[in-house]
């Protein structure tokens, strides 16, 4: 079976009256032998994938990305019947036989061929969301799972869900630090800067030391995604305030490079604006201006920009309609890219993995053996956990004092209630993280290790305020740890 993806350049030539109401990058499944039909009018199961895979945009599935992955799951699946006789649409006895034989395929059958329990979980529920839609449409009449009904927690509120008994069942996440805390992020900073710990010069004598600086620094203000930063525009910077604040400067994300093409509105500091800044006016124009930079053939025809601002240029767009692999073949008016981080020769640099893992292994063999390996991501986990405390304090703060002015009681339930009675944080960080949902988060969260800031919130909220005396507040710690010292639980 063949993966193709479709693509409608050309579509002139193909004796056809309009454009093909066919997503660009959509997957199309083809039998080897390039037949659609199983007979007059009947169509064979690869044409009924194809069907449901044209839907996912409408589906709640925007992301090309997960077109392909959805694809992949699929195909694999019917390549695997095929190979042992059973249709695609087959009896739920003879689907079901085949859904053991593809389990253990996948667990302990040649190594290549195995799956993890999360992939494996994954795959059981793309082909679920594919069953229940063919059996919707009239064009299966059984599938291969079995469902339990089991009862979730969400938000403190709890319903009814069908759990896949298909799926391996996998531990728990624990939590395990996968962000930076402040020393280790500015240690990280100094590094793409090609500075020592302390901030003096280093012999190290990287390239585009300035650049690395701004876009590290600008990532962890803003907790974009890989694809986000590195797609972002240089007229995407927002403009930097007239006078240092310490408020979030709010920082538009264009749909055109996030995840699910949904658009969003973040933040970052007045510090990390003003480095991309500085980068945008002083290193960037002696890298792009005057170049002769132009996309390699591969990536399409060059789109030329004239009269570029914050919004969008003469190439008949705006910037945020714009898809990462258009992005990366703007040309700006004075030569060059004109994606924010720039090569020398006036490319798009797009390989932050890479400085950002020998960044790390530099400050690891250098001065901290301790320091992680930083991939972009782990700037993503940075901003969640700082903008998370930043709510937070904020939050407790209000209560606390509320609490004090109101008598309404002290100790940790009061301060709660009014906490609670509040915007929730963590709908605030949903918005600026791009989650789909708080629950999202929620999980998200719980891989990170957000108790101490709650703790450490209520605690500096309740001294500010006179509502915990510190010396309590240590005497009380005293006490929980005594029992360790005389080995009582």
């Amino acid at each position: 079976m063949i993966l193709n993806f479709f693509s409608s350049r050309g579509w002139e030539s193909w004796d056809i009256e309009r454009r093909p109401l066919i997503p660009e990058r959509m997957p199309v499944l083809i039998d080897d032998d390039l037949a659609f039909e199983a007979g007059p009018g009947a169509p064979r199961p690869a044409t009924v994938v194809n069907g449901w895979l044209r839907e996912l945009p409408a589906s709640g599935c925007p992301a090309s990305s997960s077109w392909e992955s959805y694809a992949r799951a699929v195909k694999a699946w019917m390549e695997f019947l095929a190979e042992h006789g059973v249709a695609l649409f087959d009896s739920r006895v003879q689907l079901k036989y085949a859904l053991g034989k593809y389990a253990e395929y996948r667990a302990a059958g040649p190594v290549k061929e195995r799956f993890a329990a999360t992939t494996w979980g994954q795959h059981m529920s793309v082909l679920s969301l594919f069953y229940r839609w063919a059996i919707a449409e009239g064009y299966a009449e059984a599938e291969p799972f079995t469902y339990r009904t089991a009862r979730a927690l969400f938000a403190g509120t709890g319903r009814e869900v069908r759990v896949n008994l298909a799926v391996r069942r996998t531990p728990k996440p624990h939590v395990t630090i996968k962000y930076l805390e402040p020393d280790f992020t500015q240690l990280f900073l100094n590094g793409l800067r090609g500075l020592a710990p302390d901030g003096t010069e280093d012999r190290y004598r990287g390239r585009e030391l300035a650049r690395n600086a701004a876009v590290g620094e600008l990532a962890l203000a803003t907790g974009l995604r890989l694809q986000e930063f590195s797609y972002l525009l240089a007229y995407e910077i927002p403009a930097l305030p007239a006078k240092p604040t310490e408020v979030p400067i709010p920082f538009p994300v264009p749909s055109g490079a996030t995840k699910g093409r949904k658009f969003r509105t973040t933040w970052i500091s007045y510090a990390a604006l003003a480095a991309v800044h500085q980068y945008l006016e002083l290193d960037r124009p002696a890298t792009t201006d005057g170049t002769a930079w132009l996309p390699p053939p591969r990536w399409g025809e060059p789109l030329l920009v004239t009269e570029p601002d914050e919004r969008g240029g003469r190439i008949s767009c705006r910037w945020e309609t714009l898809t990462p692999s258009e992005r990366r073949r703007l040309v700006g008016p004075d030569g060059g890219s004109c994606v924010l981080a720039v090569k020398n020769g006036g490319g798009p640099f797009t390989a932050w993995a890479s400085v950002f893992e020998r960044t790390s292994d530099r400050i690891r063999t250098r001065f901290e053996p301790r320091f992680p390996h930083v991939h972009p991501h782990r700037l993503r986990h940075s901003f969640s956990m700082r903008t998370l405390e930043y709510l937070v304090n904020g939050h407790y703060r209000q209560a606390a004092r509320l609490v004090r002015a109101t008598n309404f009681g002290t100790g940790p339930d009061a301060a709660l209630a009014f906490y609670l009675s509040k915007a929730d944080p963590l709908l605030v960080l949903r918005d600026l993280l791009g989650h789909a949902s708080v629950l999202t988060t929620e999980k998200y969260l719980r891989r990170l290790d957000t108790t101490r800031i709650f703790r450490e919130a209520y605690e500096q909220a309740g001294i500010a305020d006179g509502l915990l005396a510190d010396a309590d507040a240590e005497r009380e710690a005293d006490t929980e740890f005594a029992g360790d010292a005389a080995g009582v639980s």
